[in-house]
């Protein structure tokens, strides 16, 4: 009785332990493709954290110290208005050198941070002639921009009231066309004022980077 229904239940066993089998196979055999699909997902996930992680670190490192962004933001900007000043001493109008001394030095004031970040961007981790390069092109270029920034607001500021409204398609093709010739003028007649007094300043910002972290 037991070998017989041993027997006649082994059949059923046999089928039911195949489709386990297959259901289990078919479950494992589908594993991977599921892994497949979740993998990216997390990679893709992982990636831009870790690089904004990296680039927040870097830009971390890169910035000045308050001491430092304070006393070289005075420094650079008296150095853009001596030399400024000395370039438009025999000037027949006094009040209108006074302002462009002025806005020569508040342009190096509000560079010099943004400047000296940007060429320790540049120069980490390489020699001192690297970073010497460096402060010279990144403090010349944000010296020119926030410089020409101001100088085209003046600009844009003394002939605002022949303007038309604001805000109209007129308004805005005189806006434009009153930027780019203050920007032009600029580029003529004030970029090698900056070019001449930024010279004898670079060395100290360049050792600066240098001690910082750039190779010996």
């Amino acid at each position: 009785m037991d070998a017989s229904s041993g027997m006649s239940c082994s059949p059923w066993r046999d089928s039911h332990d195949a489709n386990e089998t297959g259901s289990i196979a078919n479950t494992t055999q589908g594993e991977p493709l599921f892994a497949a699909k979740r993998g990216p997902v997390t990679v893709t996930s992982l990636q831009p954290a870790s690089l904004r992680l990296r680039l927040a670190n870097r830009l971390r490192d890169a910035l000045p110290s308050a001491s430092t962004a304070i006393v070289g933001a005075l420094l650079w900007g008296l150095a853009m208005a001596a030399s400024t000043f000395l370039n438009l001493y025999y000037w027949e109008t006094p009040d209108s050198a006074r302002f462009v001394v002025l806005l020569y030095a508040l342009g190096g004031a509000l560079a010099f941070s943004v400047g000296l970040t940007f060429a320790a961007l540049v120069s980490r981790g390489r020699h001192w002639e690297t970073a010497l390069a460096a402060a010279f092109v990144c403090l010349l270029g944000a010296t020119l921009a926030f410089t020409g920034g101001l100088f085209a607001l003046q600009y844009r500021s003394y002939y605002a009231e022949w303007h038309a409204p604001a805000f109209t398609r007129t308004w805005a093709s005189e806006f434009v066309f009153t930027v780019l010739a203050a920007l032009y003028q600029f580029v003529v007649l004030g970029v090698g004022s900056i070019f001449r007094s930024a010279l004898p300043y670079l060395p100290p910002p360049a050792s600066g980077l240098h001690a910082g972290g750039v190779e010996h």
